[in-house]
């Protein structure tokens, strides 16, 4: 909800409204929005409440250097400890993709997959819970500033050269495309808001 924009940057998040409106309990829905808070979606202000973050134009290039450093890192892994299994369901994920008429919120689920995949197949539960982390502000990114403009078709046929590379076993050369591949996220964003800044 706070990705999709659905729950806004300054909304207040009141416990006992989520729990009507998700039909949970209050255990799940604290646990929840003390990882929020920890994750830095969710902002704590002392006798205030709780408030969903705002998102910081200024922390963008920290992003980009995280998910930069990392994403090709977990695919040189990926290259290594990967296996036919996860690389047919990457394929799978990609085929279904192109058929016709798929919208581009679908699109990026599909990219989010995808990496996914990658994580699953790099063997490394704490590099993969980061990277979902990070991806997570990527996403809410995107909702912010590209779903009407960026060209998410672009994102999931570089998945279709990234799964080549994973399959050829290719650590130096996969690194290298899914380093492109966030950079190529990072440029759209740049641009998305140096318009939106830009003056009338």
């Amino acid at each position: 909800m706070i990705i999709r924009l659905e729950l806004e940057p300054g909304d207040v998040l009141r416990e006992d409204a989520l729990q009507e409106q998700l039909e949970i309990g209050r255990t799940p829905i604290r646990e929840a929005l003390q990882r929020l808070a920890g994750d830095q979606f969710v902002t704590v202000i002392p006798r205030r409440g709780m408030f969903v973050s705002s998102i910081d134009v200024g922390e963008l290039s920290t992003l980009y250097e995280m998910r930069a450093m990392l994403e090709p890192y977990a695919a040189r892994l990926a290259c290594v400890r990967g296996t036919g299994e996860l690389w047919g369901e990457m394929a799978t994920v990609i085929e279904e993709s192109l058929r016709g008429g798929v919208a581009p919120e679908q699109l990026l689920a599909v990219d989010r997959r995808c990496h996914e995949i990658i994580w699953t197949a790099a063997g490394n539960r704490i590099l993969a819970d980061t990277l979902d982390m990070l991806y997570a502000h990527s996403d809410r990114v995107w909702h912010v500033y590209l779903s009407d403009v960026a060209d998410t078709r672009h994102a999931v046929d570089e998945h279709i050269v990234i799964l080549e590379l994973l399959r050829a076993g290719d650590p130096d050369r996969c690194a290298a495309a899914v380093e492109a591949h966030v950079r190529s996220f990072d440029d759209q964003v740049r641009a998305a808001v140096t318009a939106r800044l830009a003056p009338p």
